[in-house]
């Protein structure tokens, strides 16, 4: 009777973890609406994706719909800024795109005194003049200019006039 006992819950056991298997290793899936299914709030707020919607993943659709419905609540710096990051964002390549991401994962995972730190960064470079924040563009994150290296004059070039004889 033990044994026979033994046995069946062995059976369930077993016919629980085959059931729950495929469940376990599912992927969570969101409906992925195409352009064509989205409101017209939706379309209006989202205008700056529409070329890209199709190739967007439905993870990523669902957090934009999101947005949209969130829009109406938001101030109206708000919506610029939300704005001005849509058309920033469907100007990306695929590989600038992947890079923004990481960063933003990188960031988001900084302690709270290095985001801080980060923040003011971001503010003081917001507040630098265009020509400075172009100069700064045009230098790659190690401080080395990206202008072609020229090779150096093989004779000095002549004193400026008025200039003392060497």
């Amino acid at each position: 009777m033990a044994q026979g006992l033994v046995r069946t819950l062995i059976a369930v056991s077993a016919a629980i973890v085959l059931l729950a298997t495929p469940v376990a290793h599912a992927q969570i899936t969101f409906k992925s609406p195409s352009w064509g299914e989205l409101s017209p709030q939706e379309k209006q707020v989202l205008a700056p994706l529409a070329s890209d919607w199709d190739k967007i993943d439905g993870t990523r659709k669902q957090k934009w719909r999101g947005v949209a419905q969130r829009y109406p609540t938001m101030q109206p710096d708000e919506q610029q800024r939300i704005q001005q990051q849509m058309r920033t964002w469907s100007q990306l390549t695929p590989e600038q795109r992947a890079v923004a991401r990481q960063q933003y994962k990188t960031l988001k995972s900084l302690p709270p005194e290095k985001k801080e730190e980060v923040r003011q960064k971001w503010q003081e470079y917001q507040n630098l003049p265009p020509e400075q924040k172009r100069e700064l563009a045009a230098k790659p994150a190690n401080g080395r200019s990206t202008a072609p290296m020229r090779a150096p004059p093989q004779t000095p070039p002549p004193p400026p006039p008025g200039a003392p004889a060497r």
